[in-house]
């Protein structure tokens, strides 16, 4: 295990906890499946769930702590297979805090198909980006699913798709991922709906730019 000066603070552990059982309430995963990660912005640590442990029985003694460079700084468990890029995305963004990984209905079936999802809603645009792509199918807790992650989010967005396997989403805050992710399953599931019957109609480019510009920096108090 790596020092670090850095202090390993209760209130994220109970971030990961608490956020695990709101993700099984709302339906965001079944069992002991999916996965999330809290990084705190004032000492970059990230907190992630335990590997294969339902999450109602999860307290905070078994969340696993990393720094940036991939290291386990804190927990005896072990952490997700998919630790790697829960960090890679945030070593990637210092704009995301929060990343929730799901396997839901529609996106995932966007995933096996191999569409990619595109600027359908005004909310959707605003949130998550003028699209989101699947990433080159990985292995699960791969250093390439990883990399290919990054390379799918680019700069700006915020979700990608893993092709037959599920959906990540990232946020500012886990408020705002949690969010995130129910915009694109909404979106996914208009696009289906909408392709069978018809081609779907996409939002202007300079329309996205300008309503991404307005909630980035106009919307709220």
């Amino acid at each position: 295990m790596s020092s670090n000066t850095s202090p390993v603070k209760q209130e994220f552990k109970q971030m990961i906890v608490d956020g695990g059982n709101e993700m099984v309430a709302r339906e965001l995963t079944v069992g002991t499946w999916g996965n999330l990660s809290i990084r705190d912005p004032e000492t970059g640590l990230i907190y992630v769930k335990p590997s294969a442990m339902k999450y109602e029985s999860i307290t905070v003694d078994d969340i696993v702590v990393f720094n940036r460079e991939y290291e386990i700084v804190d927990g005896f468990r072990k952490p997700t297979i998919e630790y790697q890029f829960h960090i890679g995305i945030m070593n990637a963004r210092p704009d995301i805090n929060a990343v929730i990984h799901t396997h839901p209905v529609y996106s995932a079936a966007l995933g096996t198909l191999g569409w990619d999802l595109p600027g359908i809603s005004e909310d959707f645009v605003q949130l998550v980006g003028e699209k989101i792509v699947n990433c080159k199918y990985s292995l699960p807790g791969s250093n390439e699913l990883a990399d290919n992650l990054v390379e799918a989010l680019g700069k700006e967005r915020n979700a990608a798709m893993i092709p037959n396997h599920g959906t990540v989403c990232c946020g500012k805050d886990w408020s705002t991922a949690v969010k995130v992710c129910f915009v694109v399953e909404k979106a996914a599931h208009i696009y289906l709906l909408a392709s069978s019957v018809g081609t779907p109609k996409l939002i202007a480019p300079e329309d996205i730019a300008a309503m991404r510009d307005f909630a980035k920096h106009h919307y709220g108090q």
